[in-house]
């Protein structure tokens, strides 16, 4: 696939900082496109990704007014393996024709796609320029997630334990990101970031 700008992956285990990470280069004129904001959008009420997710689930997943329950689709698919592969084979897809066309729109020198999960999917993104890791030793993401609403231990280590491991992402990554340290390091880190992905993206366009 062709894409204009230089395009960057943004990923990293949960409660990483990919967000912390996300919102600082978009304060730089960054144009980042989200996949976790694609699949909200893909599960709104009406939406067919919705839809099919209740028949493969159950009707039980759905909130008596026809909302996705996310807490109770959650627990499901992180206990079961099966069910976090049929839950992605809904929404992979579909989340990846969402960025893909948003790509394809990028007009600024460089864009970046956040997608948590990535490693998991990496094919389905070889057009990708490079990869930026944000990484946290798994104690600290554990307690960061057991400090979110409606996330009990359990659930919190199966989530850590769904995805690949701390090593395989950082073998996929061009840049690392350790994130967790003081929020002015990681300002200094996004900016020196920042200059080498403009000076790539003007190589590209040469």
């Amino acid at each position: 696939m062709q894409v204009g700008a230089f395009v960057i992956a943004l990923t990293g285990g949960i409660a990483t900082g990919k967000s912390a990470t996300a919102q600082r280069f978009a304060q730089r004129g960054v144009s980042v496109f989200d996949a976790d904001v694609a699949a909200h959008e893909l599960v709104a009420s009406g939406q067919p990704a919705l839809a099919q997710i209740a028949a493969v689930f159950g009707a039980g997943m759905l909130t008596p007014t026809g909302q996705l329950d996310r807490a109770r689709l959650r627990g499901s698919v992180f206990a079961d393996a099966s069910a976090r592969r049929r839950l992605e084979a809904i929404l992979h897809p579909r989340i990846r024709s969402v960025l893909t066309a948003q790509a394809r729109t990028c007009r600024d020198p460089y864009c970046m796609l956040a997608i948590p999960l990535f490693a998991e999917c990496r094919a389905d993104y070889a057009w990708i320029d490079r990869v930026l890791c944000t990484d946290a030793p798994r104690a600290v993401q554990l307690a960061r997630v057991l400090h979110r609403v409606d996330i009990d231990p359990a659930t919190a280590q199966g989530m850590l334990d769904s995805q690949v491991s701390r090593e395989e992402r950082l073998a996929l990554a061009d840049d690392a990101l350790d994130n967790t340290g003081p929020l002015p390091a990681l300002d200094a880190a996004v900016a020196r970031l920042h200059r080498r992905y403009l000076e790539l993206a003007a190589r590209k366009k040469t």
